[in-house]
């Protein structure tokens, strides 16, 4: 299998300086999230694939959901341990492909903001959805949120797709159609004027690409949103929440 574990490591690690243990607190932006997620695990334990500094994990547990962590960056797991101490929210660095969590027998094992995007290869991907699979508990449920690929966007010849654009924040992604690649270039202003950038590498997926590394798993799709809310999921709908389900002793 191929291994991006490395190049994430080295990129995290340096974005890492750049997150505050403050900036976990529960806000609107996020109480879907955490409504929808806090469901999902019920009396069960959560787990967090890529949970960086916890934006989601951290107001989770302080909802009263035990939770797990994981993230390839060690620094990332430092910001998250200086919000919750790690005998509160265990977490291990290593990679949501292949290495083992803190624990197992999850209610719910999720990946947000993307993150299953970080994975740089397929074969990566599809050892994520097994990893998860072995991880949680007959019943339990996986989770992913990630964004469409804006491919209809793309004019004849062009690879530059514009997203987030704010006085504050421009966000271009550049697609490679080959590789199924994207890098997407992030700009900072303040005042009129750019003050940082910098470009995050990405594989992106399809929510049908998805559902094949699930059944590869042995987990069968239970339901895909538009967004935490619940909305329906459409042909133009930009962003995906999915929920596959492990299949009970007993049956499905």
């Amino acid at each position: 299998m191929q291994d991006s574990s490395a190049e994430q490591r080295e990129l995290w690690d340096r974005i890492a300086a750049g997150y505050s243990p403050d900036d976990v607190a529960e806000t609107d932006e996020i109480s879907p999230a955490l409504d929808f997620l806090q469901d999902l695990a019920g009396d069960g334990t959560a787990l967090e694939f890529a949970i960086g500094g916890g934006r989601i994990a951290v107001p989770l547990h302080r909802r009263g959901v035990p939770v797990d962590g994981m993230d390839v960056s060690s620094v990332m797991i430092d910001v998250l341990h200086r919000a919750v101490p790690a005998g509160r929210l265990p977490a291990t660095v290593g990679s949501m492909a292949v290495d083992d969590p803190p624990g197992t027998g999850y209610q719910l094992i999720y990946i947000v903001y993307n993150a299953i995007t970080c994975l740089l290869h397929q074969d990566e991907q599809i050892a994520c959805f097994q990893n998860a699979a072995r991880h949680l508990r007959p019943g339990g449920r996986f989770v992913i949120e990630v964004w469409v690929p804006q491919l209809r966007q793309l004019p004849a010849g062009q690879t530059l797709v514009p997203g987030t654009a704010t006085e504050d924040l421009l966000i271009i992604d550049d697609y490679d159609l080959v590789s199924q690649r994207l890098v997407s270039h992030h700009y900072t202003f303040r005042e009129g004027k750019m003050i940082s950038s910098g470009g995050t590498p990405h594989r992106y997926v399809w929510p049908s690409e998805m559902d094949v590394m699930a059944t590869m798993a042995g987990l069968r799709l239970t339901d895909r949103y538009a967004d935490w809310d619940r909305s329906p999921f459409t042909g133009d709908s930009t962003s995906s929440i999915s929920v596959w389900t492990k299949p009970s002793v007993d049956g499905p």
